[in-house]
């Protein structure tokens, strides 16, 4: 198998290096390829969190039944999978996969699959853009009814009118969190209809951003934007479906549940456009990888063809020695601003440091001093390219211990540092969140920051320890600590040479547990997220090694599960420890996911890589049939960012 890099070049081999001494894992790491959507029930040990089973966009359910208390549990997003996005592609033939099922739930309103149709010629330009869509009906009606479409519209006009009445719904949709706000409070309602204000601007800002990147023709940026305003609208829906104690949440909810419609319709179209064409006859209903659709194999593509160059543009290349040391650029920055314990230098605490840098979007760089800093840190949505530089991993670390076990307290401002400007970087350094073991989301790092990037960084925690909840984000050579679902989110993101340890669950760890690595949480087919694991370690703590070895049988690790429907989640040439069950992955709540998530592993090795389950139906990554696989991030040069635009590819061809 031939394999070639495009601008930086890593040896693809299997890690020579194990964090555990040969006794603790045994001498064999026999050569595995791949469980690819292998899904089967975990029946031994402590079993995972029950969470709810939330229904994807493109289904209405039964107004909710008013509740009073917070439920006991997960306060996220709903789901999704695969990779292919504005800055993560990724292209895979491979065996006919099983017959498509229906990306959504049946609904009142979905066109889903490939139904009989009208020949396309004869619709107009209205219908023939809906198709693309899960919701026709409801696509033609507010298309027809907003008086934005011209006579003889294009493509473009088209989408342009969809995501306009998309935003005029949102802006009704903020009126209404404000209504709640201003009435009968609660800690809990409070804190969700606050979550909610902030959702919601967060939603707007990217939809002017993919308006933005739509004019000038960067379609792949206003996926990723897109992609993200429609996961945040999800967010408040999820939100106030907790504290549903009144009519004015209810209708906040249902008015709610029709922007996601709106804003699944705009997005489709977007995708539609970006792999099809100006030529709205083309465009199909939404189709992803379990339906064969492998986007950079497309004769008609307007995006990035499988040309294998890349355009700097005016920008110089990206210097690297082969090695992958230099990719980030952090070596190359001075510090404005140093932060430490005891006067000596510009400021004492992290957050006043952030609070000092620019607005303009000039960079910021924080050089952080060894020391403990206990403190929750944001960095807010107008501080880009903040960086924040300590003196290593255990050295400089910053600590918390919110929880969602504190009345108030979300999944989502858990974090002990949440990041939303754009550009955020950070390395040598520790984020930690103490707030233990017991079943309880207390999340480490969050980040909305759209090219994020961290290098050489800790992340300690248990349940939930990164919340990687939207955009592209980058994560090379980091420590990640936890044990429930605690790398999740809904963004495109890639883990290169990460060592990533499963941690004790419980207080009596000997007794048994159920753990997963990743909780992937895409939610609609045309969102470009996914999660890509290359040349990862994953394994046991020394604390929970032990356990392990004592009595494997009670132990069930595995490396994902599918947090929503369209769940994506990729390994590639990573070494999986013992503690990885053989199964690979384990469901979420019944069958949901499982006839829309896209899961897979190539080139496996390690004691956890040698074998997989067998089920019906499941397409593996086979030498033969491998052809290519594609994976890109761009990071685009911004004003103080990277002064050059920064990619990694991985092209495998055989």
């Amino acid at each position: 198998m031939a394999m070639s890099f495009l601008s930086l070049f890593f040896l693809l081999s299997p890690l020579s290096l194990f964090p555990y001494p040969a006794s603790a894992i045994g001498e064999d790491f026999g050569f595995g390829i791949g469980r690819d959507i292998v899904m089967h029930e975990a029946l031994a040990g402590t079993p995972l969190p029950a969470k709810d089973a939330d229904h994807a966009p493109g289904y209405i359910p039964a107004p909710p039944a008013p509740s009073q208390a917070k439920p006991p549990r997960d306060d996220r997003p709903n789901a999704q999978p695969f990779i292919d996005q504005s800055g993560v592609y990724a292209s895979i033939l491979k065996k006919p996969a099983p017959a498509p099922s229906p990306a959504f739930p049946p609904g009142p309103d979905s066109n889903m699959g490939p139904a009989p149709s009208p020949d396309p010629a004869s619709l107009t330009p209205i219908q023939q853009a809906c198709r693309a869509t899960n919701f026709t009906e409801l696509c033609e009606a507010s298309l027809k009814e907003s008086n934005k479409v011209p006579a003889e519209p294009t493509a473009t006009d088209i989408i342009q009118a969809s995501i306009w009445i998309a935003n005029q719904d949102l802006k009704k949709a903020q009126s209404m969190i404000q209504a709640i706000l201003r009435g009968p409070q609660n800690v809990n309602l409070t804190n969700a209809a606050q979550n909610c204000v902030e959702y919601f601007q967060n939603g707007e800002y990217r939809i002017k951003q993919t308006v933005y990147a739509l004019q000038r023709g960067r379609i792949k940026d206003a996926r990723t934007y897109l992609s993200a305003a429609h996961t945040y609208e999800y967010d408040v829906w999820s939100a106030l479906k907790y504290v549903n104690n009144s009519q004015l949440v209810n209708q906040t909810m249902a008015f709610t549940w029709s922007l996601i419609q709106l804003s699944s319709n705009a997005l489709s179209m977007v995708k539609a456009h970006d792999v099809f064409g100006d030529d709205m006859a083309l465009w199909g209903p939404p189709q992803s990888e379990r339906n064969g659709l492998w986007e950079g194999e497309s004769d008609n593509m307007t995006g990035f063809k499988f040309d294998y160059k890349v355009d700097f543009g005016s920008d110089p290349a990206p210097e690297d020695d082969g090695s992958g040391k230099n990719i980030t650029g952090f070596g190359e920055m001075k510090p404005d601003v140093t932060v430490c314990k005891g006067g000596t230098c510009d400021f004492e605490m992290i957050q006043n440091a952030v609070d000092a840098g620019p607005t303009n979007g000039n960079r910021h760089v924080i050089a952080i001093k060894a020391g403990v800093y206990d403190e929750t840190v944001r960095v807010p949505l107008q501080k880009k390219n903040v960086v924040f530089m300590g003196d290593g991993m255990g050295k400089t670390i910053i600590t918390g211990a919110k929880n969602v076990q504190t009345p108030g307290v979300s999944t989502y401002n858990s974090a002990t540092v949440g990041v939303k400007g754009d550009g955020f970087m950070a390395c040598n350094l520790t984020i930690q969140n103490t707030a233990g073991n017991l079943p309880q989301q207390a999340v480490a790092f969050m980040s909305d920051s759209d090219q994020t990037v961290l290098e050489n960084c800790e992340l300690l925690g248990n349940q939930d320890t990164l919340y990687a909840h939207t955009h592209r984000q980058f994560y090379k050579s980091c420590r990640i600590v936890g044990n429930v679902d605690f790398i999740f989110g809904n963004s495109a993101a890639i883990f290169q040479d990460c060592v990533i340890l499963i941690a004790p669950r419980t207080v009596t760890p000997e007794k048994g547990e159920t753990n997963c690595v990743t909780a992937h949480g895409r939610i609609d087919p045309a969102q470009s997220e996914g999660f890509v694991f290359h040349n990862c370690v994953i394994n046991a703590t020394q604390d929970f090694m032990p356990f392990y070895l004592s009595n494997p049988v009670v132990h069930k690790n595995y490396l994902g599960r599918p947090w929503k429907e369209h769940s994506r989640t990729v390994f590639i040439n990573c070494l999986l420890g013992p503690v990885i069950h053989p199964e690979g992955w384990s469901p979420w709540s019944g069958t949901q996911g499982l006839a829309t998530l896209y899961y897979g592993e190539f080139n496996s090795t390690g004691p956890g890589g040698t074998s997989w389950g067998e089920c019906p139906g499941v397409t593996r990554f086979h030498l033969i049939t491998l052809r290519h696989t594609l994976w890109r991030i761009s990071f685009k040069a911004m004003n103080g960012f990277p002064n050059r635009p920064f990619y990694l590819h991985l092209l495998y061809n055989n």
